[in-house]
């Protein structure tokens, strides 16, 4: 039987392993069935008032005026009984989350996300279901991870699962998750990090496909065939669709930038009104990306009809995002992607004349607009391969990525839109080289664990057990009054210091056996000398100890020395 003490050693170490596979069997199993309630959620809440569910036409031109509002007063009272500053959520909060927190989610920010999430999918608003798949899922195995008290390095690894259950079973694509997490979430390719992840996005796709089908939303793209003369327009494409993406990425800053410190209440009513006045004039662009890229099939030789729609589909977007509605962005992107893609077709159809079908561009400004504005080319290829069951789209929608991609990077300086949100938001998701290295292991696998403990020993007799110790560490207990201090012992290196006393002792800091060598390197980065103690659940209860020429070691030369 597997200790306790070997299983937490074993997920502290960046290695692959059993143990997190299975708990990422687990934990994307229940985040996908997490992912499941709150889409039928947002079916049962449609059906009270929509004859046909994501059809807002069905709908009288007041009732789409007022349903944003309705909306947004629902999300505004939930957030009040919870408090207004659990309201953020989303992809751009996961990233937050995991790299100063390891991807422990607040609840109530969670639940502020499931049910602001249903109450806004279903009343209109221009939003993705992705954006709180990803949330719950990281949510639900982060708290698993916490509540078994994992390693926090193994606990990021099990959220980034639980992004990737989210993912495949929010759009049955799990092949298009795990790049997606590796791209955009994790920003890192590791193997003992990618399996457990494909693992929880093989899951969350099967409990998708056993609940609610095995169908595709695109596959009624069908038989989009692209030769080598339309190498020529799909190059052209990408470049629109890169200057289309940077301007979706700065304008959504702007308003982020600008409407940051107005109060919650009075961002949303803006969205819900805004939202409302385009939804009014124009429905399809109202709810998630289906109605749009419908009605755009369907319409795709009436540019100015597309044109507007473009319109309305891009400001209802950016306003809905920037002014912190809770909801995804991919969804939405598709969205524009496919009216942007069909509209620069019959543009282009005018400047280069031959056989177009204004509709198989807009499949290849789904993939174009995507890789744009997220900067995740590999992510949106395999999005749109997967979404349509074409793998014979695959050179054509590298070429729209491709050139979308350099178009907005060397043109626009364009970035990520998650990471331009997080920064104008001034919510960290860097770390310095030296901690983001270190947060990679845990303590519980670095430690030394062969020490003595002496508790308040006289100058002679630690003298004495320092000098027969042999490969033992000594650690001095000094009791306190309702507490203990603790010291790592050591001699005085010769040389350094004649005047000082021969035994040098150092005050050790307590650290949990769920942080990582980041947190030990913080505790004696400044002193460059002495060890941190490691206790499980109590203070008192020391598992072992890390030097700081342990630390100094790795990253020198990449490894631990014990």
């Amino acid at each position: 039987m597997v200790s306790a003490a070997s299983l937490r050693k074993r997920l502290a170490l960046p290695k692959t392993s059993w143990q997190l596979c299975l708990l990422a069997i687990i934990g994307g199993a229940v985040s996908a069935l997490l992912v499941i309630l709150f889409t039928l959620s947002i079916d049962l809440l449609q059906q009270f008032y929509l004859t046909k569910l994501g059809d807002y036409t069905s709908l009288s031109g007041i009732s789409r005026l007022l349903l944003p509002i309705i909306g947004v007063c629902g999300i505004l009272l939930f957030a009040w009984l919870t408090g207004y500053h659990y309201l953020r959520a989303g992809i751009p909060f996961v990233l937050h989350r995991l790299k100063v927190s390891y991807g422990i989610i607040p609840l109530k920010n969670t639940l502020n996300q499931f049910v602001g999430g249903v109450i806004a999918l279903s009343t209109g608003f221009s939003l993705g279901k992705e954006g709180p798949a990803v949330h719950l899922g990281a949510a639900c195995c982060g708290y698993l991870g916490s509540k078994l008290h994992l390693p926090f390095n193994s606990i990021r690894t099990l959220s980034a699962c639980g992004v990737a259950a989210g993912i495949a079973a929010c759009f049955n694509t799990p092949v298009a998750a795990v790049i997606f997490v590796m791209e955009v979430i994790l920003r890192e390719y590791k193997v003992h990090m990618f399996i457990p992840v494909m693992l929880s996005a093989i899951v969350g796709s099967m409990i998708t496909r056993g609940f609610l089908g095995q169908a595709h939303e695109l596959e009624f793209f069908t038989n989009v065939a692209f030769g080598p003369e339309h190498y020529l327009p799909l190059i052209l494409l990408g470049v629109l669709l890169g200057c289309l993406a940077s301007a979706f990425n700065h304008q959504l800053v702007l308003i982020i930038k600008y409407f940051q410190r107005w109060h919650i209440t009075i961002r949303l009513l803006i969205a819900a009104v805004i939202t409302g006045i385009l939804g009014y004039f124009a429905p399809y662009a109202m709810g998630i990306d289906s109605s749009a890229i419908s009605f755009t099939l369907a319409n795709q030789d009436q540019l100015s009809v597309l044109l507007l729609l473009l319109l309305a589909k891009f400001l209802m977007t950016i306003f809905a995002i920037g002014l912190g509605v809770p909801g995804g962005i991919i969804g939405p992107i598709l969205g524009i992607g496919a009216i942007a893609g069909t509209c620069s077709a019959l543009v282009i159809m005018q400047l280069l004349p031959g056989e177009y079908v204004a509709s198989d561009f807009a499949l290849m400004g789904m993939a174009g607009f995507m890789a744009a504005t997220l900067n995740a080319p590999l992510a949106a290829l395999l999005a749109v391969v997967e979404l349509s069951n074409q793998v014979e789209l695959i050179i054509p929608a590298m070429l729209s990525i491709a050139s979308s991609c350099l178009i907005a990077g060397q043109f626009f300086r364009n970035r990520s839109v998650f990471l331009m949100q997080l920064d104008v938001q001034q919510l960290s998701y860097r770390k310095p080289p030296i901690e983001s290295s270190l947060q990679k292991i845990g303590v519980a696998g670095a430690m030394k664990t062969e020490f003595d403990l002496l508790e308040n020993p006289s100058p002679q007799t630690l003298a004495q057990a320092l000098t027969s110790a042999e490969n033992k560490a000594l650690i001095i207990k000094k009791p306190l009054q309702n507490s203990n201090d603790y010291y790592f012992a050591e001699f005085n290196v010769p040389n350094q210091d004649p005047s000082a006393e021969t035994v040098v002792k150092h005050k050790m800091t307590p650290l949990s056996s769920q942080e990582t060598l980041a947190e030990a390197y913080l505790a004696l980065g400044e002193a460059r000398c002495g060890a941190v103690y490691i206790y499980h659940r109590e203070a008192d209860n020391i598992l072992g100890y890390i030097t700081f020429e342990q630390i100094r070691r790795y990253l020198l030369e990449g490894k631990l020395r014990s």
